[in-house]
């Protein structure tokens, strides 16, 4: 009787592993709680209104109720707002010349710096500070630069408004935006190319193979997993272009410099538009993921 009454009041081995899980499932559902709850107000939330407010004629303020308009906002876009085309050439000019010049020249500083001399590095710190500064600082540093009586005409013995001139304004926010850039992907490469056996350097010189053969045959391909990302990166980034736009130049002159998302919040927010708004948000959507699925298409490692 006694030893059933010890056996009864003693957990076996097994209900206590059952408990210890429980408590472990419990505690990590505590731990992803609060991101989860971020996730599900600042993302889900937002983006399932924006799906539904696309498809209605809903504005900020206004006492009538939404209605439901079907695709009336998107044909709108496409068919009769010209600063929607206007923004969409000027993000895929800003597109084709900073994703390969951001990369490229992310490429040759990691080159560089991936060299074992003394203080190099400092130069990766000075390559780096840009891209730890805020991008409201830089930009407004780089307005007053690109003023008429600025540093950038001083220089050069120029006399161009660089950022009220319709021809130079967009150029002048690439070179801006691809300066302050640049050192966040030169880090990226650089951590691929520590990844790089170093051993097949040391063979490919003693089969006579010269620098410039070394970096096409072994640099190149052993960079191809980070060439996918720091591409994909610079993509997304250089789509959703904002801050610089904002604070140089306000989407002019004459719609010269306005971006896709410039004009999203600018429809969105700042004119209440908030169906247009959020229908452009869903042609901004498509567009991104469409180019961001034919990259990683055409740099997928064959097997």
């Amino acid at each position: 009787m006694s030893s059933s009454i010890a056996s009864s009041t003693v957990e076996s081995p097994a209900r206590k592993r059952s408990k210890s899980k429980v408590q472990e499932r419990r505690a990590a559902y505590a731990f992803v709680a609060p991101a989860v709850l971020l996730m599900i107000g600042f993302i889900a939330v937002p983006v399932i209104m924006s799906f539904t407010l696309g498809f209605t004629n809903a504005r900020l303020g206004s006492p009538n109720t939404p209605e439901f308009v079907a695709f009336n906002q998107f044909i709108r876009a496409l068919t009769a707002d010209p600063t929607f085309w206007a923004a969409l050439r000027n993000i895929l000019i800003f597109v084709v010349v900073v994703v390969p010049l951001q990369g490229g020249l992310g490429l040759v500083l990691a080159v560089l710096v991936n060299q074992k001399l003394r203080g190099i590095t400092a130069f990766r710190v000075m390559f780096f500070i840009p891209v730890v500064t805020s991008m409201v600082v830089v930009a407004m540093l780089w307005r007053f630069m690109y003023q008429k009586d600025g540093l950038i005409n001083a220089l050069f013995g120029f006399n161009v408004d660089w950022l009220n001139n319709s021809t130079t304004a967009l150029p002048a926010v690439i070179v801006m935006s691809v300066w302050q850039g640049v050192g966040f992907h030169m880090i990226i490469w650089l951590s691929g190319l520590q990844t790089i056996n170093q051993d097949l350097y040391e063979a490919s010189a003693l089969d006579g193979a010269s620098k410039w053969q070394q970096f096409m045959n072994v640099t190149l391909p052993g960079l191809r997993p980070t060439f996918v990302f720091v591409f994909i990166t610079i993509t997304i980034a250089a789509f959703s272009l904002f801050v610089q736009i904002d604070v140089m130049t306000q989407g002019g002159p004459a719609n010269a410099t306005t971006t896709l998302v410039y004009h999203i919040i600018q429809m969105g927010s700042a004119r209440g538009d908030v169906g247009y708004g959020s229908a452009l948000s869903l042609i901004f959507f498509i567009i991104v993921l469409t180019i961001t699925l034919i990259q990683r298409v055409l740099t997928k490692e064959e097997d």
